[in-house]
């Protein structure tokens, strides 16, 4: 699939002597929704705060569709839309207004329904009269995002879209995103609620220290680096795991009602048939047992840890 942001060899080095990216090397699909994860401080916001030409680079390319970010700024900036982590808006305006704005910023023409499109797919058309100051905080986020579209961007940037976003709220702003990724807008995102990138994101990238550590399509990342976790519902309370069952690392759980095992389900054994045979020798019996795959964040846990 086509590129439409390409990095290359990108580094960041404040005034500090702060390294914030080290020699990044990234490509975004034109129309996938591409998630980035990292912990705090990790280079998430300095690399975003680059492409969008918002940080100039100490080192590196960066192209957006073809347009250099330093050498053809405009029309590299044209093309994006940002919405910030945090909310600046101008709180005496209305939502038309402020809206409307935005667009003219960039150069576009007046384009009355184009507005109103954006705001009537952000349920935001009640409120277009509505001065920003007395929006929810809710409300207010989905006045960025109606900023960040109004002149007609391809690729969004969206950092920490839905922080401060009760659940409804939130989940009615995902579908906005899934049906601007079903228009062919490329769709970025910084979030700390993991559960969403492994709900909505094509591909994740995770970033650590100032360098991308594992770019993969989630599916691809969950099969190869997800681990199972057997759990065994036993008959009768165990105060400890015996000794002799030692070398399958299990986990005592549930205060001792439970003897979890994990197993990686790329190996080429999984040990369990002969986990199930040490427990019979050991006289442990179970009255049931369920298996369960690691989540995204068991995932991204581990290799942020692995990259200390």
């Amino acid at each position: 699939m086509q590129s439409v942001i390409s990095v290359s060899n990108l580094s960041k080095t404040y005034a500090s002597g702060f390294q914030a990216l080290k020699s990044v090397d990234l490509d975004i699909r034109r129309g996938e929704i591409f998630a980035l994860l990292g912990p705090n401080g990790a280079g998430k916001t300095t690399l975003i705060s680059i492409i969008c030409g918002i940080v100039n680079p100490s080192e590196g390319k960066v192209s957006i569709d073809g347009a250099d970010i330093i050498d053809d700024y405009r029309a590299a900036r044209s093309l994006i839309g940002l919405v910030p982590q945090e909310l600046t808006t101008d709180a005496f305006e209305t939502v038309w207004n402020t809206v409307t704005f935005s667009r003219g910023l960039f150069g576009k023409p007046k384009n009355p329904a184009h507005v109103e499109k954006v705001l009537r797919e952000l349920s935001l058309w009640d409120k277009k009269d509505s001065k920003i100051m007395t929006l929810s905080g809710g409300m207010k986020r989905r006045v960025m995002i109606a900023k960040a579209l109004s002149h007609e961007p391809q690729i969004l940037f969206l950092d920490e879209p839905t922080a401060g976003v009760d659940v409804g709220l939130r989940k009615d702003m995902w579908n906005v995103v899934r049906a601007l990724r079903a228009s062919g807008v490329t769709i970025i995102l910084t979030t700390h609620y993991i559960e969403e990138a492994e709900e909505m994101a094509d591909r994740i990238g995770v970033i650590n220290g100032g360098r991308i550590i594992l770019v993969e399509g989630k599916s691809e990342l969950m099969h190869k680096l997800g681990q199972k976790q057997l759990t065994l519902h036993l008959q009768k309370k165990l105060d400890a795991v015996p000794q002799d069952l030692a070398v399958h690392r299990l986990t005592l759980t549930n205060d001792g009602h439970d003897l979890v095992y994990s197993y990686d389900t790329q190996g080429e054994r999984t040990g369990i048939t002969a986990l199930l045979g040490d427990l019979n020798k050991a006289g442990i019996r179970f009255r049931d047992l369920e298996t369960t795959q690691s989540s995204l964040e068991d995932i991204f846990v581990g290799l942020v840890g692995q990259k200390q």
